[in-house]
């Protein structure tokens, strides 16, 4: 196997098949199992760069797609880059715009050169092929870059997951070459084949083969349920190397990423906190809470007492549940803070359990505390 040299990861504990890792790049070190804010247009929404910091993130996600299309990576780059651009002086991971683009349905071809599609904002074409995305997250400055990849559709069936699958390995192959090796930089391969574990094996060895410095399982949570996609998880990783970080695109809830990391998952990213956050849903210790409920307008506590973000520490879920009612843009504002908060919590904690070999404890821990639900207020 030809390995990258671009970022360093070490891995400092083991739990079963979990681990607790350091993963170093240009714009600084991660600790692992994380979880990657989502900025798509390079911005975390509803919250400013230092907030999204205050939070215990690490590292965030922006997207090929959206900023190829707006302001465009040739202005970025002119702009100082994606970090100085938006002022964030962490790492950032740019997803290659391969989900976004195949999305669009009715919109794209794919051939073996490439895609070409229409912009949703107004419809020009454009054009998205592995060099072309990898040169892109390079004038970006990302410090993770993802290969191009076609994201399998669910469902399907295992000749159709096989087609796209070795069709991703061979722009996997084209990114590679595409890509310029520099100190703190790295790119990560994409395993895919649907829900099938022999396209899955293949697929990790095609990439094992070509080498990169991170492996991601992608075409997951598109429909298939946690269950199917855990099997597929615990298929996958085995054929992963040790040495490398592992990352789950895209996933998730709260128990989908305790789920993930037990079965030898590092990296994590989804829009679901920021996007209930502007819709008025918290992730709690307890559950899901839904603050545009009525049983919330005269509750003076706060939403969470263990956590100290400033939606917990400050307001009371009345008067955040007055916020969303009201449609105040600070309620947004300050469940997002709440949720991204509450995630990252919840990574440390895994991270402090397996360090201590007690994850099954907190494991079992997190599923009673989950079970049981919000408080009503007395």
């Amino acid at each position: 196997m030809t390995a990258g040299t671009g970022l360093g990861f070490t891995v400092a504990a083991t739990d079963g098949p979990a681990r607790v890792g350091e993963l170093v790049t240009a714009h600084g070190m991660i600790p692992t199992p994380a979880f990657m804010p989502v900025g798509t247009a390079g911005t975390v929404k509803a919250m400013k760069p230092e907030e999204v910091a205050a939070t215990g993130a690490a590292i965030i996600l922006a997207n090929t797609y959206h900023l190829m299309l707006r302001p465009g990576a040739e202005q970025v780059a002119a702009l100082g880059g994606l970090h100085g651009f938006m002022n964030w002086d962490g790492p950032i991971l740019t997803d290659s715009g391969g989900y976004q683009v195949m999305s669009l349905a009715g919109l794209r071809t794919i051939k073996e050169d490439g895609v070409t599609f229409r912009s949703h904002i107004d419809g020009t074409e454009h054009g998205l092929t592995p060099e072309r995305a990898v040169g892109i997250q390079e004038l970006l400055g990302s410090d993770i870059t993802m290969v191009l990849d076609e994201c399998t559709p669910f469902p399907v069936d295992e000749k159709t997951a096989r087609d796209s699958m070795e069709l991703s390995m061979r722009w996997a192959a084209r990114s590679k070459s595409a890509f310029t090796p520099r100190p703190g930089h790295g790119l990560f391969g994409i395993v895919q084949g649907g829900v099938f574990e022999n396209l899955r094996a293949d697929s990790a060895a095609a990439l094992c083969e070509i080498g990169f410095d991170g492996y991601a399982v992608g075409g997951l949570a598109v429909g298939e349920g946690q269950d199917e996609m855990f099997r597929i998880v615990a298929a996958t990783v085995p054929g992963l190397p040790e040495d490398r970080p592992r990352y789950l695109m895209g996933v998730g809830k709260p128990d989908d990423i305790v789920g993930a990391v037990a079965r030898g998952i590092d990296m994590f990213d989804c829009v679901l906190p920021t996007r209930s956050g502007r819709t008025g849903q918290a992730f709690t210790p307890r559950g899901t809470v839904n603050l545009r409920n009525a049983r919330h307008a005269d509750d003076s506590r706060p939403l969470d007492e263990t956590c100290a973000c400033p939606a917990c520490r400050s307001y009371s879920r009345a008067y955040l549940h007055h916020l969303f009612k009201v449609k105040e843009i600070l309620g947004s504002m300050l469940l997002t803070a709440h949720n991204l908060s509450y995630y990252q919590q919840l990574t440390a904690g895994l991270r402090d359990a397996i360090g201590n070999g007690q994850l099954q404890d907190f494991i079992t821990t997190f599923n009673e505390d989950q079970a049981r639900g919000d408080i009503p207020v007395i």
